[in-house]
């Protein structure tokens, strides 16, 4: 299972000795090459740049609300994976003039659609939930339908890039 930076191995210890376990793991990462940035959809994410922590953010990291804006939408961004919801994907790499820790106190509640930033990432929350993101603008694009097949519009790999509506 693949996760942020680590990945899971199963394994059965009755069936494989732990130490050949790890020793096929090492193989295997060693045979593999590096990914191609051209891997994975290209998914466009009309975005309002509307949000409550857009001045602060700005601010925070000595930029005006329109230039960390142009800054949001001026790069392509990689899904690396898909945790805390479902369809929750964490996209990287912001750039670094955006400074956005997280917040120290999560909101009891972050609409679906908010798009959000934190700790060099960003992210659109699928629905409805708590959140410790910075929120710097929504969109009305479902980013998690359980009635569609796969419920999940961005997968890990994909590119994600947010556009101003």
């Amino acid at each position: 299972m693949p996760a942020y930076a680590s990945v899971v191995l199963r394994f059965d210890p009755l069936r494989l000795d732990p130490h050949d376990a790890e020793h096929e793991a090492e193989r295997v990462l060693s045979s593999l090459g590096p990914a191609s940035a051209a891997t994975g959809r290209s998914i466009e994410i009309q975005t309002v740049y509307d949000g409550p922590d857009l001045d602060e953010t700005a601010s925070r990291s000595g930029l005006s609300p329109d230039e960390l804006v142009a800054l949001h939408i001026g790069r392509e961004y990689r899904a690396y994976f898909l945790a805390f919801l479902p369809g929750f994907a964490y996209c990287g790499r912001l750039d670094p003039r955006i400074v956005a820790p997280r917040l120290g106190r999560p909101r009891e509640r972050v609409p679906a659609g908010a798009v959000a930033v934190a700790d060099g990432q960003t992210a659109v929350y699928p629905l409805d939930s708590p959140g410790g993101w910075r929120l710097i603008g929504h969109t009305d694009t479902r980013i998690f339908d359980p009635s569609q097949d796969p419920p999940t519009l961005i997968r890990p790999g994909d590119r994600v890039r947010f556009v101003p509506r």
